[in-house]
């Protein structure tokens, strides 16, 4: 297989693993939007149905799964929320399917469609492998029980052909909801879709920012294989049936009996706020409880012939509730699952007059709209996805009257309300962005596809100077252009895998499957490596192993994928001779903050779960000299042993050791510098001093009682003895820093600058020429031109290249560039 057959072989644009369905074999009594919907899922195979309250979306996931046991038999299965099997019961039996409820295997019996509750699927109570389609009714329910239950969960269907998830509100305010919900349909592996559309936070796990220009991009692959649906005029068809009676807000603040607010530092403030925490919020739901309750009373008493939803969060509310309106019926979570159901079914069809619950209990999937349009939530709190599924439980399609919403909040919540408002209006804008998609597209998706679709192949730019010459171009067939051996030093930071893409582009060496698959593509650079490379020179390869997490692997436990190790393996395969590997240490604080694999929490629990912090590694390869007889390279890198000194060559050679202490600084001492300070100070004192641990763990200890030890970075980090164990690089001087001061788009994966420099002015001559397959933002080739070196480079990102292409014009003028260091030392400085 030759390169340009290889990335086409990635082009894979159609998802669809299902089969067309013709009109006239959907049942007659779907309405037209539900019809056209239910093809669309079918021939996809794996689709989210996103319709708003109301659309009829059990009727959607009942005809679909009836089509596919036609065609293949087999069973298939709803799971859905508790107290929500009757409304499903009652829809199927109106399109004639029998639909049993099973929540252990001995209830299973003959080919064809069960339903079962979430519980029983997350207690491994039924085996979802009996059968061969799954829908998951109001998915986002699976939020209720966690993070990493919802992972979990989603993982247990990979072996199953036909996948359906089906909610109202995927939420706006969660992108990664939604990438969960296309990793468990199988469009697109978590990681990648991560890395694909979104920024990383690198002080904390989780905290994803859309790329604004990706924007656009991310909706349009969202709705490639999701339908959001708010009304069938979307589609084309007549919205008659479904237009709604007018929604009404109300918002009643009552005064919280807190006392003076007192921190845990013992500071007192003047105004209680419940938004500073979610115990502060809890303690103000308790003070402001009486008050509350009386202004439900109040409202009820307004309209008493009214039935009416009462919403609350806590167990002390729903015994309030009870004990100030006796005849109120309750649904609490320790309940009998049948008599909670029962409950549910009752206020449903207008038996009951009151339900107090819980929006996390009742707050999908429940219709209760026939008999009730008035709900009182008891207070507020920060889940919005709950607030507005219990919003829709009566403000949904067959409701006939206006609907009322009665929001009682302490004057302490202000702010919580203030997100909830905020929250509510992303939620908006989500809508009305999907509603605009769906019109334009429709469920035809060949334009949508047209769009989506990436690039092959990249249009040579090149631009030089006097000590540069750089590419925008694929590194394969930029190699292919250079002479053999004609390359001093090959120094390159190679990409993680599929761990992160860079464009939008076939070529991208991220935009792979799996290690397998970008290692495949390594194939057809490293042999062009080797080539190029002058005999007896080294090529040295930045990597670090990958963190894989125990939801992905089913372990249950973060585990270490040894990527430098399969990068070793590689490059011996090619031809290169492996001859050491530089070790440059990373801060395990700030990679747990990313990764929360290391918690100390955790540790204390069990530390037989507890790895290490993941340091990166430099490879160091070598492409063989043509006479082996001392193997000295053919253009050898001399050194003078005036410039290059015996204690140098020792510390180089030599093995990596550290001293054990006789003594360390004391805590008082070092609680008087700042931390930034007490970093330097301390790493300075382990390069000076003998080393002593238990020291070191006691003065941790004593700066953490003093409030000295930060939770955002590692400040006693000990200091390396050892040239190739590098403890000191300071990881803000990076040409991103610049990058940042223009509000541009942040590389990746920067290398730093002090590694950049050891690696090139320890393997290399003044005036030699230095290589870089993937460019980046120039840092490699813009360093060994301040260093008195000839550079050259590739980079498939356009922008990357241009922003690059700067760096080394202004390197050229002898302009050092800033540096993110620099930048928030001037703007420090400016305040």
């Amino acid at each position: 297989m030759d390169y340009k057959t290889f990335l086409s072989s990635k082009v894979r644009l159609d998802s669809r693993m299902g089969f067309a369905v013709q009109a006239g074999e959907v049942n007659p009594l779907l309405k037209p939007h539900q019809s056209d919907i239910t093809r669309w899922a079918v021939a996809g195979g794996r689709r989210a149905i996103f319709a708003a309250f109301g659309l009829g979306k059990s009727f959607m996931q009942l005809e679909c799964l009836r089509l596919i046991g036609k065609k293949e038999g087999g069973r298939q299965l709803i799971i859905a929320p508790l107290g929500v099997r009757q409304e499903f019961k009652i829809d199927a039996a109106k399109l004639g399917i029998r639909i049993p409820f099973v929540r252990r295997p001995e209830d299973l019996a003959d080919e064809g469609l069960y339903i079962t509750n979430y519980e029983s699927v997350r207690d491994g109570r039924l085996d979802v492998n009996e059968f061969n389609a799954v829908s998951l009714d109001e998915a986002s329910v699976l939020r209720s029980y966690g993070s990493k239950t919802f992972q979990e969960f989603l993982v247990l269907f990979k072996d199953i052909k036909y996948r359906f998830v089906a909610t109202a509100t995927p939420s706006p305010n969660r992108y990664k909801e939604l990438i969960h919900y296309a990793g468990f349909l199988g469009i697109m592996d978590t990681g990648q879709a991560l890395t694909r559309f979104f920024q990383r936070d690198s002080t904390k796990a989780n905290n994803l920012t859309l790329y604004p220009h990706k924007e656009h991009e991310f909706w349009l692959w969202v709705s490639s294989w999701a339908i959001f649906l708010q009304r069938p005029s979307d589609l084309g068809y007549s919205d008659e049936g479904y237009d709604l009676p007018q929604l009404h807000v109300h918002y009643h603040q009552v005064k919280a009996n807190s006392g003076p607010v007192v921190d845990r530092d013992g500071q007192m403030g003047m105004f209680p706020n419940a938004a500073i925490s979610l115990q502060a919020a809890s303690r103000e739901k308790r003070e402001s409880m009486a008050a509350r309750v009386d202004k439900m009373m109040e409202i009820i008493g307004q309209d008493p012939a009214a039935h009416c939803l009462l919403w609350h969060d806590q167990e002390s509310e729903r015994h309030a509730i009870k004990k100030a309106l006796p005849e109120a019926v309750e649904v609490y979570g320790s309940q009998d699952l049948d008599e909670r159901e029962q409950n549910i079914i009752d206020f449903s069809y207008g038996k009951i007059k009151y339900l107090a619950t819980k929006p996390v209990l009742s707050g999908s999937g429940c219709n209760f709209q026939r008999h009730c349009h008035t709900a009182i939530f008891l207070g507020i709190g920060f889940k919005f996805n709950d607030f507005i599924q219990a919003i829709h439980r009566i403000f949904r399609f067959l409701q006939v009257k206006e609907c009322h919403i009665h929001i009682i909040y302490a004057d302490s919540e202000r702010r919580i309300l203030d997100v909830l408002k905020e929250k509510w209006s992303r939620h908006i804008e989500m809508v009305a962005k999907m509603t605009e998609i769906i019109k334009k597209y429709g469920l035809s998706h060949a334009e949508m596809e047209s769009e989506l679709r990436r690039s092959i192949g990249v249009e040579r730019i090149e631009v030089s100077g006097e000590k540069f010459r750089v590419a925008n171009n694929d590194c394969v067939e930029e190699c292919k252009l250079i002479e053999t051996d004609s390359i001093d030093l090959i120094h390159t930071s190679i990409p993680f895998a599929n761990h992160y893409e860079y464009t939008p582009s076939y070529n991208d060496f991220g935009h792979t499957d799996n290690n397998d698959h970008f290692w495949r593509q390594m194939d057809f650079l490293t042999p062009e490596l080797l080539r190029i490379l002058k005999p007896g020179r080294v090529y040295a390869c930045h990597v670090k192993d990958r963190i894989m997490f125990g939801n992905v692997t089913g372990h249950g436990m973060p585990t270490v994928s040894p990527f430098h190790a399969e990068a070793i393996f590689h490059a011996q395969k090619h031809g290169f001779v492996y001859f050491g590997m530089i070790t440059v240490v990373t801060d395990v604080v700030r990679e747990n903050n990313q990764t929360y694999r290391l918690g100390w929490t955790e540790q204390c629990k069990d530390g037989t779960k507890m790895g290490v912090g993941s340091p990166e590694y430099i490879l160091l390869f070598r492409k063989l000299p043509t006479d082996r007889t001392k193997s000295y390279a053919d253009d050898r890198v001399v050194k003078s042993k005036e410039d290059y000194s015996r204690a140098r060559w020792q510390v180089d050679a030599h093995s990596f050791w550290r001293s054990s202490g006789d003594r360390s600084l004391t805590a008082e001492q070092m609680a008087e510098y700042p931390v930034d300070t007490i970093s330097r100070v301390f790493q300075q004192h382990t390069m000076e001093n003998l080393y002593d641990y238990e020291a070191h763990i006691r003065l941790g200890e004593r700066l953490d009682a003093k409030g000295s030890l930060p939770s955002t970075f590692m400040t006693l980090a000990p200091g390396s003895h050892h040239e190739d164990v590098w403890h000191d690089v300071n990881r803000m001087r990076t040409l991103n820093g610049d990058q940042t001061q223009k509000g541009l788009n942040n590389h990746i994966c920067p290398l730093q600058f002090d590694i950049v420099d050891r690696i090139i002015n320890r393997f290399t001559n003044p005036g030699e020429e230095v290589f870089d397959p993937f460019g980046g933002l120039m840092t490699v080739p813009y360093r060994a031109i301040l260093l008195g070196r000839r550079s050259r480079a590739s980079e498939l990102n356009t922008g990357y290249f241009f922003d690059g292409v700067k760096y080394l014009q202004a390197a050229e003028r002898k302009k050092s560039m800033p540096s993110l260091f620099d930048f928030e030392k001037k703007a420090m400085v400016a305040a």
